[in-house]
């Protein structure tokens, strides 16, 4: 069931990554984007709480630690974008179940049977040779240090989910928090932003409106635009939750990983990117390794 959960929440973050890549097509601002996708996620699990009458116990707090790792994993893979080389980054944004892998075994004891090992092999080195790219060789190891920072709060994050589980919380409140507080840093980020840009105006007379703006993504248009976004991160939460719960846990976040599969496939079929030979043989890996796991 753990497995089927999985991939169902890959679907959903397949999803998310395919809006993220349309909306970074488009001049917007991500941070008000990223704040409109966690307050959606906060508005809809607290409703899911409510309906269903789950209990807000000590537990549940855990959200707040899954809300700030997903803050920090954003902040800094964006910042990694930004200063280093996209390809080192996007591998390094697939190794988080290296962590899981690492961390649960030394903090619970976790381990995998030798036909897990494989499959997780498999789907990682598929992961990372999708995500491969050969500017990486030309570019060397700019950014490096923003991409383990990515790597480990991705990581810190599926840890802080499956601890919510061990510790028996509530699912819905406990995404509530999540959400909330990633709600309060992303707008917290974008107020920040939005208060800088505004004293540029006032210090450079002459100064030309918002381009983003005058191409019709207004502030309300933006945030609206991350609330629909937020209803597929809320699906895929919930889903990932729920099979860490009877999943062990490096598997989950491997199997989860996946998602990079489905954005691959929409950037061949509607954006007409072609897919080399080493990102078909990634992707025949990560299948493998799928297929593998329902024998191990």
């Amino acid at each position: 069931m753990w497995l089927l959960l999985a991939l169902t929440s890959a679907v959903c973050f397949g999803l998310r990554g395919i809006c993220y890549h349309w909306t970074s097509k488009k001049q917007l601002d991500r941070n008000l984007t990223l704040f409109g996708v966690f307050a959606s996620g906060a508005v809809g699990s607290l409703a899911l709480t409510l309906l269903t009458g789950q209990q807000w116990t000590p537990a549940v707090l855990t959200g707040l630690m899954m809300g700030l790792f997903s803050f920090a994993a954003n902040a800094s893979l964006f910042k990694g974008f930004a200063v280093g080389k996209s390809s080192l980054i996007a591998i390094m944004s697939g190794l988080p179940p290296v962590v899981v892998v690492i961390l649960a075994y030394a903090l619970w004891g976790e381990t995998l049977t030798a036909g897990q090992w494989v499959a997780f092999a498999l789907i990682v080195t598929g992961i990372l040779v999708v995500r491969y790219s050969d500017d990486l060789r030309k570019g060397g190891l700019q950014g490096l240090q923003w991409g383990v920072l990515v790597m480990m709060f991705f990581g810190l994050n599926d840890m802080s989910g499956k601890l919510s589980t061990r510790l028996h919380a509530d699912l819905f409140p406990t995404l509530t928090l999540m959400f909330i507080m990633g709600s309060v840093c992303f707008g917290g980020w974008w107020l920040l932003g939005n208060r800088k840009r505004k004293l540029e105006q006032e210090t450079e007379p002459g100064h030309q409106p918002n381009h983003v703006q005058a191409n019709g993504w207004t502030p309300r248009r933006t945030f609206f635009t991350g609330m629909l976004i937020g209803l597929t991160n809320l699906c895929g939460m919930v889903l990932i939750v729920s099979a860490f719960r009877t999943g062990v846990t490096g598997l989950v976040s491997a199997v989860v990983a996946l998602n990079i599969l489905m954005i691959l496939l929409y950037t061949h079929v509607f954006v007409k990117e072609k897919l080399r030979p080493t990102e078909w043989s990634g992707v025949a890996l990560a299948v493998g390794g799928i297929l593998v796991l329902q024998l191990a």
